[in-house]
């Protein structure tokens, strides 16, 4: 098919539309107020973390009633972390003061053995002072960066200091006790945030800076969040990176788990800064939400938002998801109820899939339960939505084979076979994961009867039995699918620390799983150099240098204060190997990670990241980052998908694309429509990193509902073009870059220019 090209009209945003804020929908209203009610009934007591600081007043009760010595100890010790937890970081401190007074006059030998984990949480507490103080008030582009240094370094410097000097005496007087890891790897924080690391730390504690070496020179990305407009302070949430408004400018919205954090909707401006238009949007009153993921599911050429609430909450957790719906004029409405998707159970992740190939998007919501038989009250089967076509859904996973019941924390969709259905895997907090193979009609079944098979033990995708996130994506470039699951599990919150440090962990390692192409995987988690305690949450992949290969990143962390790790940048080496970047990148954000996206938020050319920050208690708040690319020298090549038969998202269609390199001859770089990982969710539009193309001599569309594979021929490097399913005109689709922030530096304006001067050349 050759290639006839139209050029595309500018789409006027309604990200500019000056008109008044806009009503919120009558249903939008309902949903707001049945997020009231349900938090109003959640019981505090029975959180495995802190939403709120109702379990302070709940401890502080508990230590009025007489109970034997050990029991008070035990008491105050939790007690004095739920303060610390909640944010009042003195009383946290005081607490622990009267628990030594209390210890040293009616236990001291109890007091004498617990002493050491007290004094790492007072460390811990004086820390989080610090981060607080400098960190969260006082923030900029190098806060909380491993290794700390430049603006990173604390200006207020009490917290710090005193966590030195208290992490310094647990090394010193208990040199065998197992919290001596995780009090060395603090102290080095500590003294990192004074700006006296690696010489202030004495020798015998110190880590030494190569142990935070990058294994490949990448360029270092700039966090421009602040000066964009979408720093935004929080805790644990989603994040979604689309073009909401069909304007050619990635737009972002940020969800947040406390029970009465507002969505957020900020949009492009296309000059390099950020608007918030969430209450324009018709959005508040949406609140909470631990993940997002987006699509358009009613094929009307607008992405739709799904916001999946109550994780990690157990009985608490009986809350709604949200379907947004994106109306097309800058405003959203929540279609819950009319879509027939309310209900109440615990989720965080979901994915979207046309699982019968209908061109209509199904919905797979992966929900939490309880471990089997330890609670008959807190089951819920996952769930398979089938689409009707007519804005609303059915649940058929009873029919299709995959209500499974467990602790999920992550799913994902994809076609591992190439067979032209979409298969799911699940991955579950603790048991087997699981792999269900899309059979397609069963025999006889009628106008609902698909079947999906589970497959993960013969598939040998079973692994890791802790896990989290994960995520289908073709590594090594061979036209099947990979598989890659975060392993989430360790016995001691020193062990994703110990391990970034190569000393011995117990901690659960994650898995990649390379597609054998014959229905089966092998494990090559070890020989691709990831066999790693990451301790991974957000997660989600792209192509950060243009090489035409992808890579990942993960955001860490668990809800203990304890854990402050970096989250970790992994580069694809050619598809043998991955390539720790974290610090050459500027990537080792010390807070915790959660919805990650890649995407060309400024329209040069290479793909930025997205992360929102934060944590799950009630204190443990951080701003979210947009790391920006500082561009390198391979091409790149900006596809838009529509589909016809097809979904209209283009979600499933498969790209190949053929490039010649000079002196290498022909080579094939693949891509899947979707948003990627399980947590988080990026722009559908592909990006594709081109490496040292001189040409393309070829790309490859194939569509999964009509079976269609398009050939597309004089297509460009440098340039984004739309196809639709089954049209010969691919329209060029022209978007101008701009600066993020207010930078005006001299080598920015040349790099803009370079790449003004390269596109001009290459125009066909």
């Amino acid at each position: 098919m050759a290639l006839v090209l139209a050029v595309a009209p500018e789409v006027s945003g309604t990200n500019s539309d000056p008109a008044d804020a806009a009503t919120v929908e009558p249903a939008t209203r309902e949903m707001a107020a049945l997020l009231v009610e349900r938090a109003e009934k959640v019981r505090a007591a029975r959180l495995p973390f802190a939403v709120n600081d109702r379990r302070v007043e709940i401890l502080a009760e508990e230590l009025t009633w007489p109970r034997p010595i050990r029991e008070r100890l035990q008491l105050g010790f939790s007690y004095a972390a739920e303060l610390l937890n909640a944010g009042r970081v003195q009383e946290s401190l005081d607490a622990l003061e009267e628990l030594r007074l209390d210890g040293e006059k009616n236990a001291l030998d109890a007091w004498r053995a617990d002493l050491p984990a007290v004094l790492v949480q007072k460390g811990v507490a004086y820390l989080r002072m610090a981060e607080m103080q400098n960190c969260c008030q006082a923030a900029n582009r190098d806060s909380c960066l491993l290794p700390i240094r430049g603006g990173g370094v604390h200006q207020q410097r009490e917290g710090a200091t005193r966590a030195a000097e208290t992490l310094k005496t647990v090394l010193d007087l208990y040199p065998t006790h197992p919290t001596q890891h995780i009090a060395r790897w603090l102290l080095n924080i500590a003294h990192m945030t004074l700006g006296a690391y690696p010489d202030g730390v004495p020798a015998a504690y110190r880590i030494p800076p190569s142990a935070f070496a990058s294994e490949y020179p990448l360029a270092p990305f700039r966090n421009v969040a602040s000066d964009v407009g979408v720093d935004l302070l929080g805790l644990a949430g989603g994040t979604v990176l689309e073009d909401f408004d069909n304007d050619g400018l990635l737009d972002l919205m940020f969800s947040s788990q406390g029970l009465k954090d507002q969505l957020r909707l900020l949009w492009n401006k296309g000059d390099g800064h950020f608007e918030d238009g969430t209450a324009r949007a018709g959005l508040t009153g949406e609140v909470g939400g631990l993940n997002l993921i987006h699509a358009d599911y009613d094929n009307d050429g607008f992405a739709d938002v799904l916001v999946l609430r109550g994780g990690w909450m157990a009985t608490e957790g009986r809350f709604p998801l949200s379907l947004l719906r994106n109306k097309g004029d800058g405003t959203f409405a929540d279609v819950t109820r009319a879509a027939g998707l309310l209900r109440l159970a615990p989720s965080q992740t979901a994915t979207w899939l046309d699982y019968d190939g209908d061109g209509w998007l199904d919905l797979y919501v992966g929900n939490e339960s309880a471990p089997l038989g330890s609670d008959p009250d807190d089951v819920h089967p996952c769930e398979l939505f089938h689409n009707n076509r007519d804005g609303t859904f059915t649940n058929l996973a009873r029919e299709t084979g995959v209500d499974f019941v467990g602790f999920v924390k992550g799913v994902t969709a994809g076609d591992y076979d190439n067979d032209g259905r979409p298969d799911l895997y699940v991955s579950v907090r603790d048991g087997d994961n699981l792999l269900y193979h899309n059979d397609g009609p069963a025999r006889g079944a009628g106008a609902h009867g698909w079947r999906f098979t589970e497959r993960a033990a013969e598939a040998g995708v079973r692994e890791p039995r802790l896990s989290f996130g994960t995520f289908f994506f073709d590594y090594d470039n061979d036209g099947w699918q990979d598989l890659f699951v975060m392993g989430y599990g360790w016995s001691r919150a020193e062990d994703p620390a110990a391990d970034f440090l190569g000393l011995p962990s117990e901690g659960e390692r994650s898995r990649l799983y390379r597609n054998k192409g014959d229905g089966s995987f092998e494990d090559v988690t070890k020989a691709t150099g990831l066999y790693r305690v990451l301790a991974g949450m957000g997660l989600n992949f792209g192509d950060l240098d243009n090489d035409g290969f992808l890579d990942f990143y993960v955001g860490t962390g668990d809800p203990e204060f304890t854990t402050l790790v970096p989250n970790r940048m992994f580069r694809n080496d050619s598809g043998r190997r991955f390539q720790d970047v974290t610090t050459a990148g500027n990537f080792g954000h010390l807070q915790k990670g959660h919805g990650i996206a890649f995407g060309d938020v400024d329209n040069d050319g290479d793909q930025d990241v997205v992360a929102k920050m934060g944590g799950a208690f009630l204190a443990d708040k951080a701003f979210s980052t947009l790391y920006e690319n500082p561009g390198n020298g391979n091409r790149w090549l900006g596809l838009e998908l529509t589909g016809a038969r097809s979904n209209r998202s283009a979600i499933g269609a498969r790209i190949t694309v053929i490039v010649e390199e000079a002196g290498s001859g022909l080579r094939r770089i693949h891509s899947t429509v979707g948003t990627g990982g399980s947590f988080g969710s990026s722009p559908l539009r592909r990006e594709l990193g081109l490496g040292a193309a001189t040409r393309i001599a070829a790309v490859e569309v194939f569509w999964p509902a009509s079976g269609l594979t398009q050939k597309l021929t004089g297509l460009s490097p440098g340039h984004r073009y739309r196809i639709r399913e089954g049209e010969d005109t691919v329209v060029l689709a022209e978007r101008r870059g701009f600066t993020l922030g207010s930078a005006t530096k001299a080598a920015e304006q040349i790099r803009a220019l370079t790449r003004e001067i390269s596109a001009a050349a290459d125009k066909p």
